[in-house]
């Protein structure tokens, strides 16, 4: 009832704000190829040249498949599909292959290969004189589908990987109001894994950014963004310095706390691709902690009783001894009465981690009936300088990564074995929903563990404790209410996620089609799990980058109150609505495609 009152109130705000700022907007619709208004040949030749050739004629890799399903480059294609550096070098591929009653990824019909802002500022004045649906990818890691549409020009960032590390970096404009602070400037088509690399490995600091190491930096910074040391660290989002934008009037923007402050403000979680293409991002890096560890361990409990047992032990335990700065990533609480922990810590030595942990593994070996560990406990520290480093995991943590297995691909081309999954999945359901710190309360953490326990009766419930910031820094906690992010994550120890998905699969592509009756069914199941968390988190909010495609409260789940303000900025900058994605600001003014303006 609380997120209704709160959308009904926004929903009068932003009304407010269309009767006192802007005049009717006519009705607008974009062309798609064979209608009249398409460009001609003639046209798409001179956005060819003015781009240096570097515009493509989109080709569906997946079209091998529809030719010859069963044939050799099919089953490559398909084993590929599993390399998510495979995925990002494809034009007409994303990391998602598609969700369940929602969304199938398709190529664009042309797309420009940015390598220079100026390749972006030509394809965003084409689209825009030419009325055509303009999509940006970066990484392709949109769980929406935002990355991608049929019958668009599409702006691929990914030859844009410059990484500039600075010692003194001051924003533009920003002489003698803010210090010079050490930096790193980035470009929209670097990944995690690359920055990480260059800012840890070879620079010796660190910056915040994201687990999963194939996203893209730029897409992830403007729509928050989380990593394991965010308790500490803070969201990526908080961490933006100043970011190079092209707008929808094709202008060149900086946008820092000095210059364009309410568009640098929107960007800062207000979700990618809405208010313009950012071309490059630089983001504050800090000084580099000795060491980074880790603590894994899975128990599974002999009954329902001694099941809810431990979660209510292992609750207790998170809220007195990790809900602080130190601790971050992932519990699972499984079918089965499984518990599957695996938790990444720094600031702390070996001794003191071990400590911490000490009475809560205590408590479970002392109860031997009860419980078992499936895979015993392992807390290990490692050289902080190391956690990105490519020769050092494959040589000491091998099983943890995976490499990109083509013959001429980069040597440092790693990622997370743990990741594996999400490389070409096709998502069966998706709910997310941040949990607030009040429920690990004395008096109502009773009721939290009863959720969780009844949750995982239907669906594996992921507890991500980086991706909320109670008990974080307190520096962490206040950079982040300066973003656009909802302010909800400032009060929640956690976002729970509870998904389900299926391997690489493409609707309508004979030998390659999803299994829909087992999609259906385990959808069914996410969904039921999280109607049992929402019984103790009614209006939690949720995250715009992990979150579910049919969340009908949006604008109050992503944003919360921030959303007339997002709404403000949006119109400012992008008054007709070049810019558009699903569930992104302003994008309720449009139809679902995105190619018809409703208002």
């Amino acid at each position: 009832m609380r997120r209704r009152f709160l959308l009904a109130g926004l929903a009068a705000l932003a009304a407010a704000g269309r009767a006192d700022a802007a005049p009717a907007t006519p009705k607008l619709s974009r062309v798609r190829p064979g209608q009249p208004g398409w460009p001609s040949d003639a046209a798409w030749d001179d956005l060819r040249k003015s781009v240096n050739d570097r515009l493509l004629k989109v080709r569906p890799s997946l079209d091998v498949c529809r030719a010859e399903p069963a044939a050799a480059a099919c089953r490559d294609l398909f084993r590929e599909l599993k390399n998510p550096y495979f995925i990002g070098d494809d034009v007409s591929l994303t990391q998602t292959l598609g969700w369940l009653d929602a969304w199938t990824s398709q190529p664009s019909a042309y797309a420009v290969v940015a390598a220079r802002t100026e390749d972006v500022v030509a394809a965003v004045n084409f689209s825009r004189r030419h009325r055509l649906r303009l999509v940006v990818k970066g990484g392709g890691h949109s769980y929406l589908g935002t990355s991608n549409a049929p019958d668009s020009l599409m702006i691929w960032t990914h030859p844009m990987n410059e990484i500039v590390l600075h010692d003194s970096f001051a924003a533009h404009g920003c002489a003698g109001q803010q210090p010079a602070q050490p930096a790193v400037s980035i470009g929209a088509g670097v990944l995690w894994m690359q920055a990480y690399n260059a800012v840890t490995t070879r620079g010796g600091r660190y910056v915040q950014g994201g687990g999963c190491g194939t996203v893209g930096v730029a897409g992830l910074v403007q729509g928050g963004g989380f990593g394991s040391y965010s308790k500490n660290y803070g969201i990526a989002a908080a961490s933006l310095l100043e970011a190079e934008i092209v707008t929808a009037d094709g202008a060149v923007r900086l946008a820092n706390a000095c210059t364009h402050p309410d568009l640098f403000w929107a960007l800062k979680g207000g979700g990618g691709g809405t208010f313009g293409v950012v071309t490059r991002v630089t983001l504050r890096t800090h000084e580099l902690p000795s060491f980074f560890g880790g603590v894994s361990v899975s128990i599974k409990a002999a009954s329902d009783a001694a099941f809810r047992k431990l979660i209510d032990r292992f609750v207790a335990f998170y809220a007195k001894d990790l809900a602080n700065r130190h601790w971050g990533e992932i519990a699972n609480v499984r079918p089965g009465n499984r518990l599957d922990i695996q938790m990444a810590f720094q600031g702390l030595t070996l001794e003191e981690a071990e400590a911490a942990w000490q009475p809560f593994l205590e408590g479970v070996r002392a109860a031997s009936r009860d419980f078992i560990f499936e895979r015993p406990v392992r807390i290990r520290v490692a050289p902080a300088r190391h956690r990105w480093d490519p020769a050092f995991l494959r040589s000491f943590a091998p099983a943890a990564v995976r490499t990109d297995d083509r013959p001429a691909a980069p040597a440092d081309n790693i990622f997370w074995t743990a990741n594996v999954s999400e490389a070409g999945h096709f998502i069966e359901d998706f709910e997310s929903a941040w949990l607030p710190a009040s429920l690990l309360q004395a008096d109502r953490r009773a009721a939290l563990v009863d959720a969780l326990v009844a949750a995982a009766h239907h669906s594996t419930v992921e507890i991500h404790f980086q991706k909320g910031l109670a008990g974080a820094a307190e520096e962490a906690i206040a950079a982040a209410r300066e973003t656009a992010m909802n302010p909800a994550v400032a009060d929640a120890f956690a976002l729970a996620i509870v998904a389900s998905e299926g391997p690489p699969a493409y609707p309508g592509l004979n030998g390659h089609q999803p299994d829909l009756a087992r999609a259906r069914r385990n959808a069914a199941q996410v969904r039921k799990a999280a109607a049992e968390l929402r019984k103790v988190a009614p209006a939690a909010g949720a995250y715009v980058a992990e979150s579910s495609f049919f969340e009908s409260e949006w604008q109050a789940a992503y944003w919360g109150p921030h959303y007339p303000r997002l709404l403000a900025v949006k119109r400012k900058y992008d008054p007709d609505g070049l810019f558009f994605v699903h569930h992104g600001v302003g994008s309720e003014e449009w139809s679902a495609d995105g190619f018809t303006r409703l208002t």
